[in-house]
């Protein structure tokens, strides 16, 4: 590690270029991840927040709760651990306010998705006009008290709360009452969407039902797999960049150090010393460039407008910095070779 060290002081401009391009490298895997994980976020904020296990939709339905319908007998003789609700892609519409897609939700009083919802102000929805919104619709300029239209329906709703972390395929929620939602959707005979359990091993016994996994229904979420494994791809990509760029920079300084490992080999230093000051170079031109991101990171995170779909998630982002160090590790690797096996006589020689 004192060989490496004294090699960093001595090639300021040559290390400093290095760790400036790993930390350009980690800042944009870093952001990307964030970027990721909000836009998961995103798709499943308001599923996430029922804390449930197990979700019941129509046999046909294709795991879509948008295309579930369920009937009156299907959501019959539910336990405090069920609730049945009714979800209804809507666009809200207010004087002087920008439209905006959004996904209503009717929930019923006794259930406990009604009664676990947090609020960050406001109250919760009581009677049929009254709905409580995603901070999303705050952001866009509502308040307590502010009215919007529902799609091409003349009924107006007053806002009479908000919450947060209330999001379903990227559109904000709007919970209301569970028969307003069946006015809205207008579907003869169908009175819910979904049945959501806390228990484990629930399973809807009525017919023309099926029981799945509340991790199987968010998958099926339109964009939600392909989005993931977007991120993933560029993010590995990145990893495996940072691992080129990592082993064609130190080969290349390798190389050029060769003569002063000769002349180090020649008064009898051990080639292991050598290869560990290699790799001890590797590893603090990486980690000073990892702090260097996520110092950006955390900047980038205080100054983003809360619009922009971004969540930081601490263990995420630390498996990622883990993950570039190890890159950086087998990057070393290659030019080791070169100084294993580095002949004294030869070099000086020549």
């Amino acid at each position: 590690m004192f060989l490496a060290l004294k090699e960093i002081k001595k090639e300021k401009l040559r290390s400093g270029l290095i760790i400036a391009m790993i930390a350009l490298i980690g800042y944009l895997i870093f952001i990307l991840t964030g970027l990721a994980l909000g836009l998961a976020h995103e798709n499943t904020d308001a599923i996430n927040s029922w804390h449930v296990q197990r979700i019941t939709l129509n046999a046909t339905a294709n795991t879509d709760m948008r295309q579930s319908t369920l009937t009156s007998a299907q959501i019959a003789d539910l336990t405090s651990k069920e609730a049945a609700l009714n979800e209804v892609s809507v666009v809200a519409k207010a004087s002087g306010k920008k439209q905006q897609s959004a996904v209503f939700i009717g929930i019923r009083k006794g259930e406990f998705i009604y009664q676990n919802l947090k609020l960050t102000s406001g109250r919760r929805a009581q009677a049929a006009h009254e709905v409580v919104a995603d901070m999303a619709f705050q952001q866009g300029g509502y308040k307590l008290g502010s009215t919007v239209k529902l799609g091409s329906a003349k009924q107006a709703y007053t806002i009479v709360g908000f919450t947060d972390h209330a999001k379903l395929n990227i559109a904000p929620v709007l919970y209301g009452q569970f028969a307003t939602a069946q006015q809205i959707r207008g579907a003869v005979g169908t009175v819910a969407s979904a049945v959501v359990s806390k228990r484990a091993g629930y399973t809807n016994p009525a017919s023309g039902t099926k029981t799945y996994d509340t991790q199987q229904v968010i998958e099926k979420l339109p964009g939600y797999s392909a989005q993931n494994l977007t991120f993933g791809m560029m993010i590995g990509f990145l990893m495996v960049i940072s691992l080129v760029i990592i082993a064609v920079f130190l080969y290349i300084l390798t190389m050029q150090k060769l003569p002063n490992y000769a002349v180090l080999r020649a008064q009898g230093i051990p080639s292991g010393v050598l290869v560990r000051a290699t790799i001890g170079q590797s590893l603090l031109l990486v980690v000073a460039g990892l702090v260097i991101a996520a110092l950006f990171t955390i900047g980038t995170a205080a100054i983003l407008p809360a619009a922009v779909p971004m969540a930081f998630d601490l263990p995420l982002l630390t498996a990622v910095a883990a993950g570039l160090l190890v890159m950086a590790l087998l990057g070393s690797l290659i030019p080791v070779r070169a100084v294993l096996h580095v002949d004294p006589v030869s070099v000086i020689g020549g």
